[in-house]
C-alpha cells in the first residue's frame, strides 16, 4: 500500500500544497480557521503522517534523545530512572533511543559517536547508582548526568541527597525514643553513598546529644547474607552496648538483619527496630514486618534529568549537582525501644530456662 502524500491532503482538502504544509507544521499565516480545520480533517482521512525525516532536516531537530548507561536497563530497582525520563520525553513529543553498554569503554565510545551522528536534540549519561565519574570525550554540550556527577564539573547531573536520606532514617528512629542505634553499613569503599549516609548519621546522633560509639558502626557484605553477619555482631555485644535499632545501608542488608534478629527469637518492632535504604521493589514491602526504609527518588531523578536535557525546566548548574530529596517509606519495623520496666523479667525468665528441669519442677 502507497504511503499517503502531502499532495493527496491537498486534494481531499481543496487547497494547495503550500497550504498544507504551513497548516501541519503550524507555521503563523493568514490561513484562516474553517481552512485549518478542513486541512486536519483531510490528513486524518486520508491517513497521512508527517515524516520525522523531512520534519528535522526543516526544524533542525530529530525529536530524539540518547540516553546511555552503563547497567541500568538490567537493574530491577533502577527501572523506575527510565520510566521518569521516558515519561518526560513522550510529554515533550520526544522518542529515547537507550543504549546499555555494561560498562564497556568501547561501547560507550561507539554510542557516543552513534547517536551524535544521529543528531538527537539532546543526550543524557546515566549510571546504576551515585557516583562520581570522569566524563567519556565526545559528550555534546547539554549533556546531563544521571545518578551521577562528573569529576570536572562542566555538565549539569543529579544525584539523590544520600546524607539527608542518612539523617531522615536516623531521626526517625530518635523520634520513638532509640538512643543506641548501630549504622550496619558496606565494607565495598566504592559507593560514596556509604560515606554519605554515615554523615547523615552522625549528624542527627550529634543534633540528638547521643554519644557516638564506634562498635555501633559496622560494616559487611553489600547482601542478606552480609547484612545478617553484620548483624550478629552488633546483636553479640554486651547487653547495656546493644543497639535498640539498626539503620542499615540498603534494604537487602536489612533483610540479613531480620534473618538475625528471628533466629535469636527476637520480635521486630517490640525488641528491634530497623529501616533499610532504596525501598527496593519485591525486598523492602515484602519483610515481616514489611520494612521502614528510604527510598531512592529514581524516578523523579529520571524525569528531572530529561526535562533539563529538552529545555522543559531551567535548572541545575554546571558545576553542582541537583541533590533530590530521599524520603522516608514508613511502614511497620520502627516501635518504641524495649520497655525498660521489662528488662528484669526479661532476665529473671532468661535465667530460669537455664535452670535444670528438677528446679524448674520444684
Amino acid at each position: 500500500m502507497t504511503r499517503p502524500r502531502i499532495s493527496d491532503v491537498a486534494a481531499a482538502a481543496g487547497v494547495s500544497v503550500t497550504t498544507v504544509s504551513l497548516v501541519l507544521n503550524n507555521v503563523e499565516s493568514r490561513i484562516s480557521a474553517d481552512t485549518r480545520l478542513r486541512v486536519q480533517e483531510a490528513a486524518q482521512a486520508v491517513g497521512y503522517t508527517p515524516s520525522s525525516v523531512a520534519r528535522g532536516l526543516r526544524t533542525q531537530q530529530t525529536r530524539t534523545v540518547g540516553l546511555i548507561s552503563d547497567h541500568i536497563a538490567t537493574t530491577p530497582f533502577a527501572g523506575r530512572m527510565l520510566a521518569g525520563a521516558q515519561d518526560a520525553a513522550r510529554a515533550a513529543g520526544h522518542l529515547v533511543f537507550l543504549i546499555d553498554t555494561g560498562g564497556d569503554k568501547r561501547i560507550e565510545h561507539e554510542a557516543i559517536a552513534a547517536l551524535s551522528a544521529q543528531r538527537v536534540d539532546a543526550m543524557i549519561y546515566a549510571s546504576m547508582w551515585h557516583q562520581i565519574l570522569e566524563a567519556p570525550a565526545g559528550l555534546p554540550a547539554g549533556t546531563v548526568f544521571l545518578d551521577c556527577r562528573p569529576a570536572g564539573g562542566g555538565f549539569r547531573s543529579v544525584v539523590p541527597d544520600d546524607r539527608a536520606g542518612g539523617a531522615a532514617a536516623v531521626r526517625e528512629l530518635v523520634r520513638a525514643g532509640h538512643r543506641r542505634i548501630a549504622y550496619l553499613d558496606t565494607s565495598d569503599t566504592t559507593p560514596i553513598a556509604s560515606g554519605l549516609r554515615h554523615e547523615g548519621y552522625l549528624s542527627v546522633l550529634a543534633e540528638a546529644g547521643i554519644p557516638v560509639d564506634p562498635a555501633l558502626h559496622v560494616t559487611g557484605e553489600t547482601s542478606a547474607h552480609g547484612g545478617r553477619d553484620a548483624a550478629e555482631r552488633l546483636l553479640d555485644l554486651p547487653e547495656d552496648r546493644r543497639p535498640t535499632a539498626i539503620f542499615c545501608f540498603n534494604d537487602r542488608m536489612a533483610g540479613g538483619v531480620y534473618t538475625a534478629a528471628h533466629h535469636r527469637g527476637l520480635e521486630i518492632p517490640r525488641d528491634l527496630s530497623i529501616v533499610g535504604y532504596d525501598d527496593q521493589q519485591l525486598i523492602a514491602a515484602e519483610q515481616d514486618p514489611p520494612l521502614t526504609t528510604v527510598a531512592l527518588p529514581h524516578y523523579e531523578m529520571g524525569r528531572w534529568a530529561m526535562e533539563v536535557a529538552l529545555g522543559v525546566r531551567a535548572e541545575g548548574e554546571e558545576d553542582a549537582a541537583h541533590q533530590m530529596e530521599c524520603p522516608v517509606i514508613r511502614r511497620d519495623s520502627v516501635g518504641p525501644p524495649p520497655a525498660q520496666v521489662a528488662k528484669p523479667n526479661r532476665r529473671r525468665a532468661s535465667h530460669t530456662d537455664r535452670l535444670p528441669e528438677a528446679a524448674i519442677d520444684r
